[in-house]
């Protein structure tokens, strides 16, 4: 396993820096990010992913550099999932396009710090209980076959029972007038109220952990080394906000993409389930994955979903 401390403090520092860099420079006033832009940063962070995989390569071998390939990809592909589900929050709470920025940054930086517990604890628990790789194979294709058999993505924000605790728990203000620069908190003259957007930035954490569920198991069928396991979720989760701008204006034309993800979720349960009896390879693994999302990006292409019929009959 890659396990040392000079290399994982050397890339906390780097993500440090990096996120620092983003909102403290790049970002540092709220504007609407183009597409454009977008597609510029989405491009940087795949960039810099691939040097990060070069480094492994030459540093600890194939292997290694094999599987944190193989596990970007398939968190790469889960997190454009999100991207769904961000469209709808921030279309429900109306959220403005120049603060979209802002609440992803924050929402991603908790979701780096569940993301290492759930990694943590993933890995723990099917080493000290071997029995449990079962329970997550046998989860993945329960997942994969839902997500197949899903035909629409719904939120009901009213419903969900976190941000019914912080309404009870935090005053919240309701006029989005009240909060002209875009922020989590304001003053009041009887103290400290939460904005609407702190109940958006709520929602996606509690979108991301959801989502964790699912992502984290996936990839430790690839490999259980933690190093690994947590950059490769780190560089794909780094790219999502990049690639929610990029994407967010066209992501309904990739109606095949879920059937992909389906088959995908489907395939890295199969192989923690077989894995005690036969091991497939992560390169077939890496070759698999890539060639079912390109079948479903090209199918969308190819057989675009047909317009829904609006005519009013009499």
């Amino acid at each position: 396993m890659v396990d040392t401390i000079g290399l994982w403090i050397g890339f906390l520092l780097f993500v440090f820096i990096m996120l620092t860099l983003d909102l403290g420079v790049f970002h540092r006033k709220a504007h609407e990010v183009h597409v454009k832009e977008a597609l510029a940063w989405t491009v940087f962070w795949i960039a810099l992913a691939f040097f990060f995989n070069l480094a492994i390569y030459f540093w600890f071998g194939t292997e290694k550099a094999l599987e944190f390939l193989t596990g970007y990809l398939i968190e790469k592909a889960l997190s454009v999932d999100n991207i769904f589900v961000f469209i709808l929050i921030f279309s429900y709470f109306k959220v403005g396009a120049q603060y979209q920025h802002r609440v992803l940054f924050w929402g991603i930086l908790g979701a780096l710090i569940m993301r290492g517990i759930f990694i943590a604890a993933g890995i723990s628990l099917i080493q000290r209980l071997h029995w449990i790789i079962y329970v997550f194979g046998a989860f993945l294709i329960f997942t994969g076959i839902k997500l197949a058999l899903q035909k629409d993505k719904n939120i009901a924000p009213e419903k969900n029972p976190i941000l019914k605790l912080a309404r009870k728990l935090i005053p919240i203000t309701s006029v989005s007038s009240e909060n002209p620069d875009g922020r989590f908190f304001v003053h009041k003259s009887d103290g400290l109220w939460a904005t609407p957007l702190f109940l958006v930035l709520v929602l996606i954490e509690t979108t991301d952990v959801i989502f964790a569920v699912d992502s984290i198991p996936a990839i430790l069928a690839i490999t259980l080394d933690p190093f690994i396991v947590y950059t490769s979720n780190v560089f794909a989760i780094l790219g999502l906000r990049a690639l929610y701008f990029a994407l967010a204006g066209i992501i309904q034309w990739f109606h095949y993409l879920h059937y992909g993800l389906s088959f995908i979720l489907v395939f890295v349960g199969t192989k923690m389930l077989i894995m005690d009896i036969f091991k497939i390879p992560i390169l077939l693994s890496l070759c698999v994955i890539a060639v079912v999302l390109s079948m479903a990006i090209v199918a969308s292409i190819l057989w675009p979903q047909p317009k829904q019929d609006t005519t009013i009959r009499l």
